[in-house]
């Protein structure tokens, strides 16, 4: 299994969808740099530095940079978990890897693990590196979360995605083609992402839950269901800031003001089991349907 980890490291090093990444994880930091520059400028830049509400200000600039820096830096990281892994069964089984590999004394599952450990543990070493370049670039700008176990906690939180997006992506390419998985896994990266926008919106609209924002309010939940890594996004900026704590502070308005942030309502620990449920369930259906399929 050892050796199936190292080869999958090898390879994606070679592909040229981590090259393409990295080009674009450049272009991204660079054009963020800018962002945050700007985003000090609006947000206390009139206060003097002596006066408290400055401290405020820097606070709510903090979590505006990184709430838009980590909203793109999710897509980044996604969208190499998706494709780094969306041909790991059917695009080797096309060119025939499988075929010379499987004969040996190697159980399926031994293959199959290898192969998802060697995507996962590639893929969040490259989420680490992301998550520490936005806080640092954040840092030269606007106030951000200093607190070791808070900035652990939402790492683990951010890099959730990835054995997320690796589980279903492996046992999509057990069915499907290298193609038709990679566009199956965006679509589904899609509507998670696009149940947490609706769940952002109607949360603005209260006194309408019950009429005409109620059926929005169970589509998105049922789209947070099936791909839940809008909710763990989330939870991994609410804990980085403590918002729920805020929240309960600051009282009336606040939602509106995390919402306008693009953060909104964390959804609660249950939220976070379901999602480490899910991500097992769909581990232990690739594994199974691996050992089953004809090759």
């Amino acid at each position: 299994m050892n050796i199936i980890w190292k080869m999958t490291w090898k390879e994606l090093l070679r592909k040229r969808v981590l090259t393409l990444t990295l080009i674009l994880t450049a272009v991204f930091l660079i054009t963020f740099w800018f962002i945050a520059s700007s985003v000090s400028g609006s947000f206390g830049g009139g206060i003097p530095a002596n006066d408290p509400g400055r401290l405020i200000e820097r606070y709510g600039g903090g979590l505006f940079a990184l709430g838009l820096g980590f909203f793109f830096g999710t897509f980044v990281v996604a969208f190499l978990s998706i494709f780094s892994s969306s041909s790991s069964v059917s695009g080797e089984a096309e060119i025939g890897v499988m075929q010379a590999l499987l004969p040996r004394p190697l159980p399926r599952w031994k293959w199959y693990l290898g192969r998802w450990l060697g995507y996962v543990s590639f893929c969040m070493l490259y989420a680490l590196l992301l998550f520490a370049s936005i806080l640092l670039i954040s840092s030269f700008h606007v106030a951000v979360p200093r607190d070791p176990q808070s900035l652990l906690l939402a790492y683990l939180l951010y890099a959730l995605l990835v054995p997320l997006l690796v589980s279903v992506s492996m046992l999509g390419s057990t069915f499907l083609s290298s193609i038709g998985n990679g566009v199956l896994m965006t679509m589904l990266y899609g509507a998670g992402w696009l149940g947490g926008m609706i769940e952002k919106v109607s949360s603005q609209f209260a006194s309408l839950k019950e009429g005409a924002f109620a059926t929005l309010n169970q589509i998105s939940g049922l789209l947070m269901l099936v791909m839940p890594t809008d909710g763990v996004q989330r939870m991994m900026l609410d804990r980085l800031f403590n918002l729920s704590d805020i929240q309960e502070m600051a009282g009336f308005g606040m939602d509106s003001m995390l919402s306008v942030f693009g953060v909104g309502n964390a959804p609660s620990p249950a939220f976070l089991a379901y999602t480490l449920i899910y991500t097992g369930v769909m581990l232990g259906l690739g594994l199974w349907r691996f050992q089953s399929k004809d090759l």
